[in-house]
């Protein structure tokens, strides 16, 4: 990767990487350039252990570079989520006066773990994940590494020893397949999955080979050993993190475009990856008015019971309880009147002008006698004592003949 070189009027551009793998990579990768060329200095930090004093130390030496030496300093941070507002504000002048060059890297998505101030000065660079063939190839690399002798399906229903000798290492090309599809696309976890699959296989094979009258075995990883390296769920999911806003986001939207084969698979990748059940049930709680509301009234009624049954019994047992209410909101009719109504209620009076209008006299209460020389409650018409739709105006003077259901908001 490389750093382009900003015009001698611009600050130097910073960057936060947001990534699930390669930021460290990155970050050795630009310091052998910036090494290489001689162009500058580079400095690593990682948020986890470094303080205040430790960064404020770094600026001073990077000051006294660009004013002795007329060289820059590559500021990187690992992890900077983990820094406080106040620790991120340490950067801003800095970055802002070109003193540094700063890189930050994060596993979380900057727009909710970095100042609003320091992402506005830095050039954010999204790493995603490595897709299935990647991984693959990487693993393949790996293999060619460690001089393992990949079996493909037709080597597999041989006789292993007859491919592998006694001092080599085989392994099925479907673990290797299974690895790269449960690692998330994460070649760290991948290349760790590997190894311990392969220690554990060897541990196995020698344990049996180390029985009375056993004689020597091939050592041939198979899908088993994989998941035992592994062992963990393929299910990324972060209960505090992005993931957590884009599933229940895919949700809401799937059961509003009254799609409930969607819906179901969002809400299962949610449960199995660890979100509590009660934040699944609020949201559709909050679904039943905002999307379905006058449409189908009974639809809050059945949200309500299901947070109500899922408080009772918890998980796994109320899984399918949200999964039938998912269901049920996806197929029900929908309508955003009431929730439209009401934004423009609000609007209205965020878009006033001068002082609210004050409640009309005949809409008021008269509990004193004082209160009713005012004129408070006078000329009300009580409804029940007519027979007839009373005709009486409810809203102020100023917002007679409003519709806050097909209002529209003024340019102001």
């Amino acid at each position: 990767m490389y750093i382009h070189s900003p015009p001698p009027t611009i600050p130097a551009a910073s960057h936060c990487l947001s990534a699930c793998c390669l930021q460290t990579t990155l970050a050795h990768i630009i310091a052998s350039s910036i090494k290489k060329k001689g162009t500058g200095r580079f400095v690593t930090l990682s948020a986890t252990s470094a303080s205040t004093s430790d960064v404020r130390e770094v600026i001073k030496q990077a000051q006294n570079e660009l004013r002795l030496f007329k060289r820059k300093t590559v500021l990187f941070i690992d992890e900077i989520h983990r820094f406080n507002k106040s620790q991120q504000d340490t950067f801003l002048p800095h970055v802002e006066c070109g003193t540094i060059t700063l890189i930050g890297a994060t596993t979380e998505n900057p727009s909710f773990q970095v100042n609003s101030a320091l992402l506005s000065r830095c050039r954010v660079l999204v790493l995603e994940r490595l897709s299935v063939e990647a991984m693959g190839s990487i693993l393949r690399r790996a293999v060619d590494f460690l001089g393992l002798q990949v079996l493909n399906g037709d080597a597999v229903e041989r006789d292993a020893s007859e491919i592998c000798s006694e001092s080599q290492v085989c392994i099925e090309q479907k673990a290797l397949d299974m690895v790269a599809h449960l690692c998330d696309g994460d070649a760290r976890a991948a290349l760790n999955g590997l190894q311990l699959a392969v220690q554990a296989c060897v541990a196995q094979v020698r344990t049996a080979s180390s029985k009375p009258h056993a004689g020597p075995q091939p050592i041939t990883v198979r899908e088993q050993h994989i998941k035992e390296g592994l062992q963990r769920s393929h299910i990324l999911y972060d209960r505090a993190g992005e993931e957590h806003y884009n599933c229940i986001s895919a949700l809401h939207k799937s059961m509003r475009g009254s799609e409930p084969n969607a819906a179901l698979y969002w809400l299962a990748r949610m449960l199995e990856g660890g979100e509590d059940p009660l934040y699944v049930a609020r949201r559709l709680v909050r679904f039943a008015s905002e999307d379905i509301g006058l449409a189908d009234p009974a639809a809050l009624s059945q949200a309500v019971s299901a947070f109500q049954a899922c408080h009772f019994i918890g998980m796994p047992e109320c899984e399918v309880i949200l999964a039938q209410c998912v269901v049920y909101m996806t197929r029900a009719p929908k309508s955003v009147e009431v929730y439209k109504a009401y934004n423009n209620v609000k609007c209205c009076l965020r878009k006033h002008q001068g002082p609210l209008p004050a409640v009309p006299l005949h809409l008021r209460n008269a509990p004193t006698k004082l209160m009713k020389n005012l004129g408070y409650a006078k000329g009300y018409k009580y409804n029940p004592n007519y027979s007839r739709p009373v005709e009486q105006e409810y809203l102020p003077e100023e917002l007679r003949g409003v519709n806050f259901f097909t209002w529209t908001p003024p340019d102001l």
